[in-house]
């Protein structure tokens, strides 16, 4: 079966897009499966959150520049909703800027590596059933809006 989905324009991504783009490749070769801009409660956002072989739950923000992260106010509300927390930054970034006792990947559009691993918090498995439904129900719905995406802009179901 010929593969028809859109290939990624990299001209058409904003730089945070790019550093995710990288992680998220990264991480497939650690055999972690990733999707992006996932909602795992009102009012937060997650750039990349990845879900592990053994069904560990990481989430990744992206960070572009110093102000990027200077604006950013919620990072800490992320680390509830996953067993571990990365910061992404590419090689340029002011690294001395980041939280103590956070990960970091460094990353690219192409790759990354993981340069310092996030402290482990295991969720409790109430929330990584809820943390896993959202990313099955986010990634099904990526897939169907590629797959038919007027119908999916007419139904409101694109995310």
């Amino acid at each position: 079966m010929p593969n028809d989905l859109p290939h990624a324009d990299l001209t058409t991504l904003q730089p945070g897009q790019l550093l995710a783009r990288g992680v998220c490749r990264h991480l497939r070769a650690l055999d972690f499966v990733c999707v992006e801009e996932l909602v795992p409660t009102r009012g937060l956002r997650v750039d990349v959150m990845a879900l592990g072989p053994k069904g560990e739950v990481w989430i990744i923000e992206c960070k572009s520049s110093r102000a990027d992260f200077q604006s950013d106010h919620k990072w800490q509300g992320y680390l509830e909703w996953s067993d571990r927390f990365f910061w992404a930054v590419d090689s340029d970034f002011p690294t001395e800027l980041l939280p103590e006792g956070t990960g970091l990947i460094l990353a690219d559009a192409y790759d990354g590596e993981i340069v310092r691993m996030g402290p482990e918090t295991k969720l409790a498995a109430a929330r990584r059933k809820v943390m896993v439904q959202k990313f099955a129900r986010h990634a099904a719905l990526r897939l169907q809006a590629l797959r038919d995406p007027t119908h999916h802009l007419r139904s409101g179901l694109l995310t």
